[in-house]
């Protein structure tokens, strides 16, 4: 296994003990809100330190950007990219769809990903040009030709609604040719199924690079297609991503992206 992931997998297993130890008192758990239906746990922050201190331990010169502590080291030119617990919601209510999520950066391009459910024990693992792997078997993203039959994913708006008009639109544009669309409520395992060919397609406004870094780049170790919503490469900084498998993708971005083009949505 590439010594990067490696690493990155032992801080993930770390980090879902973490988590998994906390699942049968979470209604003791000290919970703050960081916004309308944004929500933060003592286990986010017990899981994050325990994924930088692995990571720290290994490559003390890597750049650190983590949902809960933020920035650190942003002179370095490799970065650590960390959601201690992508799904905090779902978790809190008990239900099993949450992972954490672990990419490297270096000058911006996407190095390694791990995605890790703690629950199912499942592990998704990938690094740039080795393709991507769940519990070490090589997984491809799926051979569907278009969008008749897919079954794709998404993630609706829950703390920010000012671009709630221009997601509907695009939900409407998707629902109706595609065999049905799931919203599970993990950007990052979204990805990762994307990668195991478990969905056709997925696409969400709005996110952060912690949500999708390494799940962008299973997708794409996995023969799939990840792009903003304009076809471009600026999902990392905007937040708003399209993944899928070479033919779904096509057909997704055709129904989206005239959507997204004649909204206001990131004008203002």
């Amino acid at each position: 296994m590439n010594p990067q992931v490696t690493i990155a997998v032992r801080a993930a297993r770390a980090a879902g003990n973490i988590i998994t130890r906390s699942m049968d008192r979470i209604d003791r758990l000290t919970i703050a809100s960081k916004g309308s239906n944004d929500f933060v746990t003592e286990i986010d922050h017990r899981a994050e330190q325990a994924i930088i201190e692995v990571l720290r331990q290994a490559y003390p010169d890597h750049g650190i950007l983590a949902e809960e502590s933020g920035l650190q080291n942003n002179t370095a030119e490799s970065q650590w990219i960390i959601d201690p617990l992508d799904g905090t919601t779902n978790f809190l209510h008990g239900f099993p769809q949450f992972a954490v999520s672990i990419a490297l950066r270096h000058k911006n391009r996407l190095e390694v990903g791990v995605i890790y459910d703690p629950v199912t024990q499942e592990l998704f693992t990938a690094a740039r040009g080795e393709g991507a792997q769940l519990n070490e078997k090589r997984i491809r993203v799926s051979n569907r030709k278009g969008l008749d039959g897919a079954l794709l994913s998404t993630g609706f708006p829950y703390h920010d609604q000012s671009y709630l008009d221009t997601y509907l639109a695009t939900l409407k544009a998707l629902m109706q040719p595609s065999a049905g669309i799931r919203r599970p409520g993990s950007a990052a395992l979204d990805l990762a199924w994307c990668a195991a060919g478990r969905s056709d397609g997925f696409w969400e406004f709005n996110l952060k690079p912690w949500d999708i870094a390494a799940g962008a780049l299973l997708v794409r170790e996995a023969g799939g297609i990840v792009s903003d919503l304009n076809g471009g490469e600026n999902y990392l900084q905007s937040g708003d991503i399209l993944a899928g498998g070479p033919k779904v993708y096509p057909a997704m971005l055709q129904k989206i992206h005239p959507i997204v083009s004649a909204s206001d949505y990131r004008k203002s």
